[in-house]
């Protein structure tokens, strides 16, 4: 059986609805790792076995690879890669919810000049620099410490 458009339920609202109930939940520590080429910027994160995420909205198409086992949310439904390493696409406004049933490396590589990191996130996503995973006011992780004082 088809779903049709009008079927089809809006994933940017689930995913958004499910970041909001995670942000009140103990945090998981995501390593990430900046990469540059000429031309080429590309952003990894380990997502360890048994956590939940979600990401940025990004503005512009770009290219995520994941290697490991982690299951996240598409215009689509759910998909589950298990393979070695995976190529996607990702388009423009996408925000994603995944969770990791094995240690995951999830990059996503973007076409730009900039090595600003600062300069370079508000170029990519909806987000600043410091308010990504990893970064000193990202929600997530100020709640945890919230949590923990």
């Amino acid at each position: 059986m088809e779903v049709t458009e009008q079927e089809k339920p809006d994933m940017l609202a689930l995913v958004n609805r499910l970041e909001q109930e995670m942000n009140h939940m103990p945090q998981a520590d995501i390593p990430v790792w900046n990469h540059w080429a000429p031309g080429v910027y590309a952003r990894t994160i380990l997502i360890p076995a048994g956590v939940m995420l979600t990401g940025a909205v990004h503005k512009t198409e770009h290219l995520c690879i994941i290697s490991g086992d982690h299951e996240f949310t598409t215009d689509e439904g759910m998909q589950r890669i298990t393979h070695p390493h995976h190529i996607m696409l990702s388009k423009p406004g996408a925000k994603r919810a995944g969770y990791s049933h094995a240690d995951t490396y999830f990059t996503t590589v973007h076409a730009t000049d900039e090595r600003d990191l600062d300069k370079l996130v508000l170029e990519l996503c909806d987000m600043t620099n410091q308010q990504l995973i990893g970064g000193s006011e990202n929600k997530q992780m100020l709640n945890n410490r919230l949590e923990n004082e």
